[in-house]
């Protein structure tokens, strides 16, 4: 080995050896969805991705990538859309790198075939061995395929329904990665949007409340608030709202690379589902982590005795009293639906003992 190879060039020579046959064939320029996931995948390959004349990729995904030093990444994607970039760069539009890489698609099953020469051995003797049973299993492997293809992903249900936590990886909790995704905005689009709550908007919200840029990993499904069903900076709508505020789901589209196949969820009409998602510091105290339940700061105000007397237990009942509204989410859980379930497993470790002791 050549004692001036890099840690980075080592783990890129893989891709670096296919990429150049491909160039040579001439067919690396045609590529526009490139899809890496899980792979040896250093920082300064995607520089050369998003950098070199020879690429033309528009969609990428670096899912679950190794080697992968995230730091350089975000000083990559901040050079490539700094305010003096030459004009029609960079090529990329999509980046998928938050979620989890996409397991294998179901393949026909090859247990069962009719055999293309009749004199060649056949199946075993049986029912399943006959060649009605060998055309039926294949018909009903290739509607399982069809079947999964059509329905939803399990990335839009995650995003669309009220699922709560959206991204599992730790890579989405970090500051940096927000502060890179609000300088790409409107430029390159991921997989994780920023939060929209008042919080992060100085001129709406006071200095003492004023968060930072921070990305949305909580999503609370298209009825939002439990009181008024939405959130103050609305939900997001494909086609209605703006691009930044959708995320990209996955699996990445393989048959138009752009940011509005991307985003598309599917649906079995024209009607688009809502998407309400915020980050966990504007959720803090209004949120239950359990049932997913939440409420809007219009709605809900956290009450002045649930910040003075933290350590009191919340009473359960639906009465103002003198000190305010009653408390609607402890100790990350809500008090009507969560709470009390949540009192009696801890004191008696499992239902059956707290239900005798009440009826008694």
């Amino acid at each position: 080995m050549d004692e001036a190879l890099t840690e980075d060039d080592f783990y890129s020579g893989p891709l670096r050896g296919i990429f150049s046959k491909l160039h040579s064939k001439g067919v690396l320029s045609h590529v526009q969805t490139l899809i890496l996931d899980g792979l040896s995948v250093p920082a300064d390959l995607v520089r050369e991705i998003m950098a070199e004349d020879r690429f033309n990729v528009r969609i990428l995904s670096l899912r679950e990538c190794k080697h992968l030093n995230q730091t350089k990444l975000q000083q990559v994607l901040r050079y490539a859309v700094r305010p003096g970039r030459p004009e029609g760069t960079p090529k990329l539009r999509g980046l998928y790198i938050f979620g989890r890489k996409d397991l294998p698609r179901p393949l026909l099953s090859n247990t069962w075939r009719v055999p293309p020469n009749r004199n060649a051995p056949q199946a075993p003797a049986g029912v399943l061995g006959s060649e009605g049973a060998q055309i039926g299993l294949e018909w009903n492997s290739r509607s399982s395929a069809a079947l999964h293809d059509s329905l939803p992903s399990d990335d839009q249900q995650r995003w669309y329904d009220r699922s709560g936590r959206v991204l599992t990886s730790a890579t989405g909790t970090t500051s940096a990665w927000a502060d890179t995704l609000f300088d790409c905005e409107g430029i390159i689009s991921f997989d994780a949007v920023l939060c929209r709550g008042p919080r992060h908007d100085i001129t709406t919200t006071s200095s003492k409340d004023f968060l930072q840029p921070a990305i949305a990993g909580v999503a609370l499904g298209p009825q939002g608030c439990e009181t008024c069903g939405t959130f103050p900076e609305g939900p997001a709508v494909f086609g209605r709202t703006d691009e930044k505020t959708l995320p990209l789901l996955a699996p990445p589209p393989l048959h138009a690379s752009t940011v509005r196949a991307a985003q598309r969820p599917e649906t079995i009409d024209t009607t688009f589902p809502s998407l309400i998602v915020r980050c966990e510091d504007c959720l803090r105290g209004r949120w239950c982590e359990r049932c997913n339940r939440s409420w809007c700061e219009t709605c809900y105000q956290e009450p002045i005795s649930r910040t003075a007397a933290p350590q009191q237990a919340p009473q359960t009942t639906t009465a103002t009293d003198h000190q305010g509204p009653p408390i609607k989410v402890y100790t990350k859980l809500c008090v009507e639906h969560c709470l009390v379930g949540e009192m009696m497993m801890s004191a008696d470790g499992f239902w059956g003992r707290a239900s005798e002791q009440m009826s008694e």
